[in-house]
């Protein structure tokens, strides 16, 4: 299929739901769906209005999905505070992001979200010691990332 074809179905998709991004999504989903069943949508005897048709499904259901989504927000209230944006909380985000996700996980989960070693063991699917590991060894990683090397074991500079 041309690609004037896609170019037409997303102006015509940009018409139904006045998002120029929200249209071309949903008509790249609606060729999607196309290519699950090639020979199908190739016997076709109009598959521009098959793909309309489609997109058009697409957007509608996005649509509602986005409202479900919208009043779900509204009813727990306004999103928490701005995180904390202290020069030392973001060295500590920093050396973070430079830890292996697993040791990032528990101790983002432990320290940030207060959860203890057990519930973090059954929220990751691991064993309790697991989680303990995870959490001396990320400890031990973070103080070497943000101890500066002249600096005296054990002092956390946020600096650099």
């Amino acid at each position: 299929m041309p690609g004037g074809s896609f170019r037409r179905l997303v102006v015509q998709i940009y018409a139904v739901t006045g998002d120029l991004s929200e249209a071309q999504e949903a008509v790249q989903e609606a060729f999607t769906k196309a290519l699950v069943a090639p020979g199908r949508f190739a016997r076709l005897d109009n598959p521009e209005a098959w793909l309309r048709r489609v997109a058009v499904n697409v957007a509608r259901s996005r649509h509602r999905r986005r409202r479900v989504l919208d009043r779900l927000l509204l009813r727990i209230g306004p999103p928490p505070a701005v995180a904390d944006r202290s020069p030392e909380h973001l060295a500590l985000l920093d050396a973070m992001r430079e830890l292996p996700e697993a040791q990032r996980t528990a101790l983002a989960l432990h320290y940030l979200v207060d959860l203890p070693v057990e519930e973090i063991a059954n929220t990751l699917g691991v064993s309790a010691g697991t989680v303990k590991s995870r959490l001396s060894r990320g400890r031990q990683a973070l103080a070497a990332l943000l101890t500066e090397p002249d600096a005296t074991p054990g002092r956390i500079d946020a600096r650099s």
